[in-house]
């Protein structure tokens, strides 16, 4: 299944649903429960399958996308997962590199990124997101897909002039991230760890790489934190981007007004987001 979280245009309604081609079943019009985390607190999404042969209640051109999961408890990101980026910072830190992200640092497919009026070092980040599904403590390697609800795409933007020894300042700018368009359910993925991950910017190819190499596996990211906090469901983990983000590059290739930048995985699909300047949004 593909899951969408979204406002309805015609009544600002929050919901979310069943995603099958373009139409939407809306599983707030069929349960009551028109949150995806408190029916990820209280569910598993296979209660969902019953769903899935309801006529649609919506078009996609119906909805505005929100962030896949918009209020999640924690958001984990993973720095230096992948043999080309390590490559591309020098980075010889074997164990996880982990930072913050907030929830209101995110936006949804289709929405507006901000590019901070302070900064002229916003750069791309193409990213697997897995969204946890339920309660996961000391989980061991071996367990650790059975407390995955679904994947998605995330494109992490990082703020460099703001990103030093630590990232937290570099990845909390208000609508820097994004997250979507759905979750799919881990029976349409397969192997997590064998997926093309791919970052367009202006149609441009500029990061290309498959998540076998990763230098944690998702497993191993998930009994890793799971060691030192308690991972709940609606609870997220980006699990790192490829070699080829803009610093890296000679001349540097970052963000600006304008530009769209868009995050593509092999059975996920494609998350795009126009960036615009801060007056820009808040106006």
């Amino acid at each position: 299944m593909k899951i969408i979280n979204f406002i309805i245009n015609k009544t600002g309604a929050r919901s979310f649903g069943i995603y099958r081609h373009d139409d939407i079943i809306d599983i707030g019009r069929h349960t009551g429960c028109h949150d995806i985390n408190t029916f990820l607190s209280q569910h598993q999404l296979s209660d969902l399958s019953q769903y899935q042969s309801c006529s649609p209640d919506l078009k996609i051109n119906d909805i505005q996308f929100l962030p896949v999961i918009d209020r999640p408890g924690k958001i984990f990101g993973v720095g230096m997962n992948y043999a080309q980026k390590r490559k591309e910072f020098n980075e010889t830190e074997e164990a996880p590199t982990l930072f913050i992200r907030f929830a209101d640092s995110q936006v949804g497919h289709n929405d507006m990124i901000i590019k901070p009026a302070c900064s002229d070092q916003f750069d791309y980040e193409g990213e697997l997101a897995i969204i946890i599904g339920q309660t996961a403590r000391h989980i061991p390697e071996e367990q650790a897909l059975s407390c995955v609800a679904g994947y998605s795409c995330y494109m992490d933007g990082s703020v460099r002039d703001w990103q030093y020894k630590w990232y937290t300042a570099g990845k909390n700018w208000p609508a820097t991230g994004a997250f979507g368009p759905w979750l799919v359910t881990p029976d349409e993925i397969g192997d997590p760890q064998n997926l093309t991950i791919k970052t367009w910017l202006n149609d441009r190819l500029v990061q290309d790489d498959t998540t076998a190499n990763m230098l944690h596996s998702i497993p191993q990211m998930i009994a890793y934190i799971s060691t030192f906090t308690t991972l709940s469901p609606g609870d997220v983990i980006i699990t790192g981007s490829p070699g080829g983000v803009g610093k890296s590059r000679v001349p540097p290739l970052f963000l600006h007004e304008n530009d769209v930048i868009a995050v593509e995985i092999e059975k996920i699909g494609r998350l795009s987001n126009r960036v615009v300047g801060t007056l820009a949004r808040s106006a």
